[in-house]
């Protein structure tokens, strides 16, 4: 043991070998398919719980400019943008009974959001809303939705409680044929497939799953005709329930404590346990945001999102938990390396994306440098340090002694979207609540009475799943509808061995159809940013588009190829972090780079969004072929 490691309060290596132990255990052969399909028997998983009057219309035979498929952000600001540029003949169909998206259907108790409103929430200097407080909760999200479609009247020009079930190019007429559960046939030129990424409920594929006698439901689809409360709490009809909820991720971190404080008895299942550090919410000071200058959200999201890929930044303006992570993770070393190299700390400061080439970085990471200092393991060090707090706050928390071992992660902190809250914790202090630990293999079997688990069986009234949402499953499956394109091509079919696309927006064969979300795209901490970026992207190409005549849209083959390559070359930076990393979507359920190309952009959003910026300037569409 080195005089370095002397002066910590752990031994790194052994960490490292119980983080690599922690997560061999949790890696299935399977990889997604360890996930039931939410169709058949389990189609009752995705019913809307929320709608109170069914919508009763004629069928729709209409063309138009534009068909918007999803009402969540990301539909919201693709409406928004093209409005803005003078593009509105549009319509957008949404499954739901509302605007929303994500936030219409988690409304789970104590469902909020984990990144700041200003900076989430988009277009508040456009609509004068006013956040009020740093980290909102789903019902002010959803009231925001509202405030959007007003702005800009989508209500009007959408299809409300309407499923997609086909989209299919017609070559003659130039136009695509949107198909839905109602009869609808619209023609349009241009489709913007807005699905989300979080949409579709995902199962775990549990022996007897589909014979429990008792109560089910997913956390995106919450019953409170059975457990009674609102978004708030108060579930007073489970009072007498013994209740059972699987999953401990991000979801879960949020609900549980509403449901220890109301359920006879909750038992919580978990294979893998999340971080979750001091939340620390605060009400908006109406002086501070009254003092904000024009362009100021842009510039608060940018400087978020620069701190989270490790691009040098003046100033932290969000400064909380996420920013604090980063700075605690390069403050110490930045101090001890040579002024030359500092820069590279910023790269290394996020390993999350890896962005080592970041403003010619590479070029710093000399062999020089590193006999001066082993910044990479500098860096593991100081993340090492960081999840000691964590782990540690499980501790100080939790009272009984195996309780708040189990509730420890072991991993480096953003292999999974870390968790912020300030009542999860405690929970387990409750005499009524269980924490049943998996140790990463998951549930065993589900009988007509409950759940087993290592030979004990657990009786209860009710099952919750807070398993998330499939992210790594086929791309029409996740939208509920095929898309097919030239000569009848199908995106399953085009993606089968692997996504195809340039700048993660159009695919070869796909006329005219636009594509969003993070996929060969820029992934962002705070989502909406990265689908207001695509949103003006969408804009610009349509609006050029328009002023030039042309009114069919195609990647070109060449181009299509050369991004791919881009996006292969790019996953290699973030390869060995991630395989390091316990499974989940981040990491393809720890099957990482099986296919390269299905990630996302590996140099970080930021450089993704400069990327596109400069591409836009430049004005002549490059690989796009017009006509």
């Amino acid at each position: 043991m080195n005089a370095n490691t002397q002066r910590l309060s752990f031994d790194p290596e052994a960490l490292g070998r119980k983080y690599q132990l922690e997560r061999d255990k949790r890696v299935r052969a399977e990889g997604n398919d360890q996930y039931q399909e939410v169709s058949g028997d389990f189609a009752y998983f995705v019913e809307d719980p929320y709608i109170k009057q069914t919508l009763q219309r004629d069928a729709i035979e209409e063309e138009v400019e534009v068909v918007i498929i999803g009402g969540g952000f990301g539909g919201m600001l693709a409406a928004a943008r093209l409005h803005d540029a003078g593009i509105t003949d549009f319509r957008i169909i949404e499954k739901g009974g509302d605007f929303g998206g994500t936030w219409y259907w988690n409304r789970y108790p104590g469902a909020s959001c984990d990144i700041e409103s200003y900076v989430y929430f988009p277009l508040l200097e456009k609509t004068g809303f006013v956040p009020r407080q740093k980290y909102t909760n789903a019902p002010e999200t959803l009231e925001y939705c509202g405030v959007i479609a007003q702005t800009y009247g989508l209500y009007e020009r959408s299809l409300m409680q309407t499923m997609v079930s086909a989209t299919d190019w017609d070559e003659d007429l130039g136009r695509w044929i949107v198909s839905t559960d109602r009869h609808d046939r619209l023609k349009a030129r241009y489709v913007v497939h807005s699905n989300g990424p979080l949409n579709r409920p995902k199962l775990p594929a549990i022996k007897g799953i589909n014979t429990f006698q008792g109560h089910t439901f997913h956390t995106s689809r919450w019953d409170y005709d059975y457990t009674g409360g609102s978004s708030d709490g108060g579930l007073n009809k489970l009072r007498d329930k013994r209740v059972a909820v699987i999953g401990t991720g991000a979801t879960a971190v949020q609900c549980v404590p509403h449901l220890g404080a109301a359920a006879e008895h909750l038992y919580v299942f978990q294979r893998t346990p999340s971080s979750v550090d001091v939340r620390n919410n605060q009400p908006t000071d109406p002086n501070w945001i009254a003092s904000q200058e024009s362009g100021w959200q842009q510039e608060r999201r940018r400087n978020f999102e620069s701190i989270m890929t490790g691009a040098p930044v003046t100033e932290d303006l969000v400064a909380d938990g996420w920013t604090e992570a980063f700075r605690l993770l390069f403050g110490s070393l930045r101090d001890k390396a040579p002024s030359k190299f500092r820069l590279a700390l910023w790269a290394l400061a996020a390993p999350f994306t890896a962005n080592f080439y970041r403003v010619g970085l590479k070029q710093h990471l000399t062999n020089k440098a590193m006999q001066h200092m082993n910044l990479a393991k500098e860096m593991e060090l100081a993340d090492y340090r960081k999840m000691e707090q964590v782990r540690a706050r499980a501790d100080a928390t939790v009272t009984d002694a195996q309780t708040a071992e189990s509730l420890k992660p072991y991993y480096r902190q953003f292999c999974k979207r870390p968790c912020f809250h300030d009542e999860y914790l405690p929970t387990f202090n409750r005499p009524n609540v269980t924490l049943v630990d998996t140790d990463g293999r998951g549930v065993e079997e589900i009988t007509a009475t409950g759940i087993v688990f290592a030979g004990q069986a657990y009786p209860v009234d009710c099952i919750i799943f807070a398993t998330g949402f499939e992210v790594g499953t086929d791309y029409s499956r996740r939208a509920g509808y095929q898309i097919r394109g030239v000569d009848g091509l199908s995106v399953s079919q085009k993606w089968a061995d692997g996504l195809a696309t340039f700048h993660g927006m159009h695919s070869r064969g796909f006329p005219n159809s636009f594509f969003f979300g993070p996929a060969q795209s820029g992934f962002t901490a705070t989502y909406t940013y990265a689908l207001d970026e695509q949103s003006e992207h969408l804009a610009h190409i349509l609006q050029s588009a328009k002023a030039r005549g042309a009114t069919r849209i195609e990647a070109s083959a060449a181009a299509e190829r050369k991004w791919v390559q881009t996006i292969i070359d790019k996953a290699r930076l973030t390869a060995d972090f991630q395989e390091k990393c316990t499974p989940g979507y981040y990491n393809n359920e720890g099957k990482v780079n099986t296919q390269p190309q299905n990630n996302t952009y590996g140099g970080g959003p930021i450089e993704f969004f400069d990327l596109m910026a400069k591409w836009r300037a430049k004005g002549d569409l490059q690989g796009l072929e017009l006509r």
